[in-house]
């Protein structure tokens, strides 16, 4: 474990931690959780129903099929992948059955450069918002995104600073608008000087150091 990341992460009070556990065991996360670390995601749903701990805090991190959704919603704080109304609509559909609500992060889709990425395109994100006021049990409490992988850092922070300046546009009206989560293992450092407050680090975490 790189325990040094993990202080240095946790001490800053800013930025909200999530440990990325795909592909580690269960001893692992608990191993984190040990060194202080609260706050976990994953990728797969099976991944992550293999591993839940009520204890801990978990986000799915990763595309999420609707047929998915019954599994995680109740146990997760957080759905951060939630780009399009279908998808939104199950949530609420799971989260009214259960008689609460569920916390959402859209994710937008900023990298012009990898067409394999998953996301909302920026310009369909004010129609998204408004659906999503419409719905009883769905909270959205802010904004996700993956920047493009292999690319100058210059193009990573202009993608950056997109996202936060809609991040910044939208809390302006929303109080419940609270995070950005953009920033991992490779470029984290990048996405908090472009005002990210929340970072999904996977590989980093599990480096001797």
């Amino acid at each position: 474990m790189n325990e040094k990341l993990i202080k240095e992460r946790l001490n800053d009070p800013k930025v909200t931690l999530v440990a990325v556990t795909k592909k580690h065991s269960k001893e692992e996360v608990d191993e984190l959780y040990r060194l202080g670390v609260r706050t976990f995601g994953e990728n797969r749903v099976q991944e992550f129903l293999e591993k839940y701990d009520p204890n801990y805090t978990w986000h799915i991190i990763g595309h999420l099929q609707t047929n998915k959704v019954k599994y995680v919603v109740g146990k997760v704080a957080m759905i951060e992948s939630v780009d399009s109304k279908k998808l939104a609509a199950q949530i609420e559909k799971e989260a009214a059955k259960q008689n609460l609500v569920q916390d959402i992060l859209i994710e937008v889709k900023v990298s012009k450069t990898d067409e394999t990425k998953t996301g909302l395109p920026p310009e369909e994100l004010d129609d998204l918002l408004a659906y999503c006021d419409t719905l009883e049990h769905v909270r959205v409490r802010g904004l996700m995104t993956i920047a493009s992988l292999n690319q100058p850092e210059e193009v990573n922070r202009e993608e950056f600073t997109l996202l936060h300046s809609l991040f910044e546009k939208h809390k302006a009206n929303r109080p419940d608008f609270e995070y950005l989560s953009m920033g991992m293992s490779h470029d984290y450092k990048l996405a908090i000087a472009c005002g990210s407050n929340m970072v999904r680090i996977g590989t980093a975490l599990f480096e001797n150091a």
